[in-house]
């Protein structure tokens, strides 16, 4: 049995056949009035050959944009799924909603879900979506496993990743590097003098990438981490105490400890006051993120700040862009970071 006999056909087949772009293709069976005719033609010979969706979809293309009898009053989908990491997590929430203002007037509306840093969830929600049929996809991350890059790229909508760098997104992009973020906390943490310092944070995705720049970082200085406490999924402020109480019980003493997320060193922060100890006297803590809350606990959190509102912002017009019919002047976008440096470390 061949391969195309095994599965069906994806819209990535038509495309290549038709001589368009998967979202032409998509564009053409939501709103082909919005496609050239001889681009909706060649469209759907390719459909034809291949057998890609016969569905009302397919119909409506054939009639040249008239709605078949069958989906009258059906309407193009304004619906654009956004996925975050962490729904907890207030940077998340605010980048959602940055992109959600650039989008909301256009006649969009967002639909929020949590992958809470689970393949298993990642995988199910994305496998939803050509049910929902969305008109684009958000992610606050990006999509590391093949399938489900696979799965998105054949939507055919367009699909922004966000919070990191990497040099192929499925789609778009509006990321930072998050090895550069890790490595200012650990040339921080040498300049300072800490000798004995700690991370504490995910042990896959992004955090790899955190721990390695921070460690980058602290070699600079003849250093390396004296402790790695892995935290995994959707952490806050539990975790964070937790994490502390955890370092705290190994042994000899540390000076400074780098949290992969904010939430996690406020925790700790909490955690260090409810033990008397002094920070930055007794232990140094840095954050990541720099959310509201960093710089009103006391004391005052060194953190690296992203500008969650930015990203929000940025990836909203991108899409709006390409869900217009138009391309972005750039599909990868880079955000700066920077260290801010408050009173606990």
């Amino acid at each position: 049995m061949t391969d195309s006999e095994k599965r069906p056909p994806r819209i990535d087949e038509v495309a290549r056949i038709a001589g368009v772009s998967p979202i032409t293709v998509s564009r053409a069976l939501r709103q082909p009035e919005k496609v050239a005719e001889d681009k909706r033609r060649r469209i759907q010979a390719a459909i034809e050959q291949t057998g890609y969706a016969p569905n009302q979809d397919a119909i409506r293309l054939r009639s040249g944009g008239r709605p078949a009898a069958a989906s009258a009053g059906a309407a193009p989908s304004t619906l654009v799924a956004a996925f975050v990491s962490n729904i907890a997590n207030p940077q998340f929430s605010r980048a959602v909603r940055a992109c959600a203002e650039v989008l909301e007037p256009a006649g969009y509306r967002l639909m929020t879900g949590e992958t809470a840093y689970s393949y298993a969830r990642e995988t199910a929600m994305i496998q939803s979506l050509r049910d929902l049929k969305p008109a684009a996809v958000l992610f606050t991350g990006v999509i590391e496993l093949e399938g489900n890059r696979e799965a998105l790229r054949s939507l055919g909508v367009p699909v922004m990743e966000t919070w990191a760098y990497p040099q192929d997104p499925i789609d778009m992009l509006v990321g930072f590097s998050n090895f550069d973020g890790g490595r200012l906390v650990g040339e921080h943490f040498g300049e300072r003098g800490y000798r004995r310092i700690a991370y504490v944070g995910r042990g896959g995705g992004r955090g790899v990438l955190r721990l390695q720049g921070f460690k980058e970082g602290l070699a600079k200085h003849g250093l390396r981490p004296a402790a790695e406490l892995s935290v995994e999924g959707p952490a806050g402020l539990a975790e964070g105490r937790q994490a502390m109480a955890t370092l705290l019980g190994q042994g000899e003493p540390l000076d400074a400890a780098f949290f992969g997320n904010d939430l996690l060193a406020i925790g700790a922060l909490f955690e260090a006051r409810r033990r008397g100890l002094a920070v930055p006297g007794d232990l140094a803590v840095a954050g990541f993120g720099d959310i509201e809350l960093a710089e009103a606990v006391e004391p005052g959190l060194t953190t690296v700040r992203i500008d969650s509102d930015d990203i929000g912002r940025r990836a909203g017009r991108m899409l709006l862009t390409r869900l217009g019919g138009g391309t972005p002047e750039r599909g990868i976008e880079l955000v700066e970071l920077s260290l801010v440096v408050r009173a606990s470390g």
